[in-house]
């Protein structure tokens, strides 16, 4: 199987779709596919992860001669323009460059960065959405990204689940949708490719696909009034990718095989009857499928690696995601072809599509300084002062007052002078993701006339030394928690400081830069607010705030009282 098998198969040139391309583009594509060996065809599949933007891990991951490499943020942006240029410049087939370009704190720091999708939702203003997607398009093509893993399109149902949160447009399926949409428009038009994801629907199950194969539990009645909905106007609007996910809909597949076991909760990374049936035969999708991850737990919990490998492709999905050892995955793959559990046919179909959505990006056309400009230039296009006057409107926007029973705010030095702050460092999965500092708030709240202080677990706070206290808490969506919870352990220095709360003899405030649910594991807390993110903009804007300088104007996308009415009180 050395030479093309492409020629016995009939071409997949979808007539419609987001993939349409012209006659000469499409004999592009045909001719490319059909030069390459069986090997460089099953290469051509695999998108691989960069980390450290160097020259030398760049040329490994050239080596493998893959479709694509996923750039993760970094810090140095000479030494990101480089790798970049370098991977363009020395691929005989163009790359494609993706990234999860989701904002927040997840963001590289000579990017302009914007509220991640929760804050973007809680603006609640489809106009200025859509400014923010241009942003990322403009921001995201001047780096060389052709492809961003954006929008999450998850409802963010179940309030413990740890990685949907923040990356989420919220609850409620109308405003994921609208705001969805506004993306995906405004994304594309850029020239960049959007992804709508986690293919069948994620956000109902607490537990996290990067951990273990979760289920989406809804009957098909509702998943076709919400995710079916989303998925499908998203589809219809030309959406050009839908990530599939290690997520289970068993309603679906018990509807086609009532007597399914197991393969009811089959991931759908891996399922025929979700990619295939579900999102190309009953949605109409014809763009290209990708697979999430496929190093995370909710694959590889499922099957064996020999399995798994092909049947990602074989299962659906035109596009085989990160590889821990591309020689090793590369080689099962061609093992599953030869031994007839990857077909010629899938193999065929889903080169082309993936070679279809290069073309469409135009990336057989451009020169490498199309794709990505000599360094100054592109230092240029990058942090305009209207992008940073937009995204700091937008982190203003987005502040979310929860609760004010007592009145607490605005808070003024004459009342609350002395401030003690009690704060959780945060963490990130994320490659590139900055270390939490509270610095630009603290000297905020200075600049006011406040005296500011830290936690210190060896002398507590009293009536008499505190005015006030400030609980600076909580992280944006993180893969591989498990879940939300508030850390009063952590937050203490101690499991037995734990048990001690200061919120009945000094005034409390809790403030979440993160995920919007800690006051479950506050229902007693009479002030709380939810910021979203803890970037630069939104601490300035959120101190503004606090003592009255600027209304609040966030409106939630979550219930944050998690359906508990003791929260509210």
């Amino acid at each position: 199987m050395s030479n093309a098998i492409t020629t016995l198969l009939s071409p997949l040139s979808p007539s419609a779709g987001p993939l349409f391309l012209s006659p000469e583009d499409m004999a592009w594509v045909e001719k490319t596919r059909d030069a390459m060996s069986v090997e460089a065809q099953i290469a051509q599949l695999f998108v691989l992860s960069a980390r450290h933007d160097s020259i030398a891990e760049t040329d490994g991951l050239l080596a493998h001669t893959p479709g694509g490499i996923h750039r993760f943020p970094t810090h140095d942006l000479d030494a990101a323009w480089a790798a970049t240029r370098h991977a363009v410049e020395r691929s005989e087939v163009p790359l494609i460059l993706s990234g999860d370009i989701e904002g927040g704190t997840v963001s590289a720091p000579f990017t302009t960065a914007i509220p991640n999708q929760m804050g973007i939702a809680a603006c609640d203003d489809l106009t200025l959405s859509a400014d923010l997607a241009r942003i990322v398009g403009q921001e995201s093509r001047a780096l060389g990204y052709n492809w961003s893993f954006t929008p999450v399109v998850d409802i963010n149902r179940a309030f413990r689940n740890a990685v949907v949160g923040t990356r989420s447009y919220g609850s409620d399926p109308h405003r994921i949708l609208a705001q969805a949409r506004a993306y995906v428009s405004a994304l594309q038009a850029q020239g960049v490719a959007a992804c709508a994801k986690h293919w069948p629907g994620d956000g109902l199950d607490d537990r996290d696909q990067h951990l273990v194969t979760s289920v989406n539990d809804m009957d098909m009645d509702e998943w076709r009034a919400t995710f079916g909905r989303i998925f499908g106007t998203l589809v219809d609007d030309g959406v050009m990718t839908i990530m599939s996910a290690h997520i289970a809909l068993p309603a679906y597949i018990r509807d086609k095989l009532p007597q399914a076991g197991a393969q009811a909760f089959e991931p759908a990374s891996v399922s025929r009857l979700l990619n295939q049936d579900l999102l190309r035969g009953e949605l109409g999708f014809n763009g290209l499928i990708v697979s999430d991850a496929t190093v995370m737990g909710g694959l590889t919990s499922w099957m064996d690696r020999a399995e798994a490998v092909p049947a990602v492709i074989e299962g659906g999905c035109d596009v085989f995601l990160f590889s821990r050892d591309p020689v090793a995955d590369m080689d099962l793959m061609l093992q599953g072809l030869r031994e007839g559990r990857l077909s010629e046919q899938r193999l065929h179909d889903a080169v082309t599509r993936f070679l279809s959505l290069k073309a469409k990006l135009g990336l057989h056309r451009k020169t490498p300084d199309e794709r990505i400009a000599p360094l100054d230039q592109t230092r240029n296009l990058l942090r305009q002062p209207a992008h940073l006057d937009r995204a700091a409107r937008a982190a203003a926007a987005s502040i979310t007052l929860v609760k004010n029973r007592d009145t607490l705010i605005p808070i003024t030095p004459d009342k609350h002078k002395r401030v003690l702050i009690i704060s959780d460092e945060g963490a990130s999965f994320f490659s590139g993701a900055p270390e939490r500092d509270f610095t630009q708030l603290i000297a905020s709240m200075e600049g006011h006339g406040f005296t500011v202080r830290h936690f210190d677990p060896d002398t507590m706070p009293t009536p008499d030394d505190t005015d006030l206290i400030l609980y600076l808490i909580g992280q944006e969506a993180t893969p591989s928690l498990s879940h939300i919870f508030l850390d009063f352990a952590k937050l203490h220095a101690s499991p037995r400081n734990a048990m001690i709360q200061f919120n009945r003899e000094i005034p409390t405030l809790l403030i979440s830069f993160g995920q919007p649910y800690y006051l479950y594991d506050a229902p007693n807390f009479a002030t709380y607010i939810n910021a979203y993110a803890s970037l630069p903009d939104v601490q300035t804007a959120l101190v503004e705030r606090l003592v009255g300088d600027a209304p609040f104007t966030g409106n939630s996308p979550v219930d944050a009282f998690c359906g508990k009415e003791q929260l509210t009180w």
